[in-house]
């Protein structure tokens, strides 16, 4: 039982950890929205510098001037900073998504199995096909990731961001998500050979 335990509470440091990482997605999406909502502002703005203020009206004058300060204001790098907390969040957000159980399954089986038969299948799930799967994208982002910081790889569009702090974001997610999804593998083997029914008859009884 003290192993139960042990495995038990390491379980929930990860899982509060992808939470942690699950709460900054939320912001995240709202930062991405803002830079949107701003990128399209200004990029509609700025067509009213094309108004000649040479020979307009005052109204028109103050309609050129706007944008050009509009014009001013736009930059890839804001664009880039769009993208760039979009990838955040489906990078990050994905082990708080598998402790949610919120990615996508073929479920057309799933839903028929008992509660062991479905905890069986996690836990060969987790084994044959997640885990190797984030072993598999470790390994071949991260040569990527140190030519990036060797080059300091930047945006070939003038303005633009850094590469290589959004790139060493790929295998830390992965990581993440290998965490959780050895969490997860672990939660589902605790009820496969201590199941709560099990458990709870047990204390009934007194045994």
């Amino acid at each position: 039982m003290i192993l139960d335990e042990v495995i038990s509470a390491s379980a929930s440091r990860i899982e509060k950890v992808s939470d942690f990482f699950g709460k900054m997605t939320w912001y995240c999406t709202l930062l991405m929205v803002i830079a949107g909502a701003y990128n399209a502002i200004v990029r509609s703005l700025a067509g009213w510098a094309h108004i000649d203020p040479s020979d307009a009206s005052t109204f028109k004058r103050v309609l050129h001037w706007i944008g050009e300060v509009a014009r001013q204001g736009s930059s890839n790098t804001f664009i880039e900073i769009q993208w760039y907390f979009f990838s955040l969040i489906f990078l990050m957000g994905a082990a708080h998504a598998l402790k949610a159980g919120a990615h996508v399954r073929v479920d057309i089986f799933y839903n028929r199995l008992s509660r062991r038969a479905k905890a069986w299948t996690n836990v060969l799930g987790t084994l044959i096909f997640l885990l190797p799967f984030c072993a598999l994208m470790i390994g071949t982002s991260w040569p990527a990731v140190t030519d990036s910081w060797a080059r300091l790889e930047g945006s070939p569009d003038p303005g633009g961001l850094p590469r290589y702090p959004l790139l060493t974001i790929i295998p830390l997610a992965f990581i993440l998500l290998m965490a959780q999804g050895l969490a997860f593998a672990a939660r589902e083997a605790l009820y496969l050979f201590h199941p709560p029914e099990l458990n709870h008859q047990i204390k009934e009884n007194g045994i």
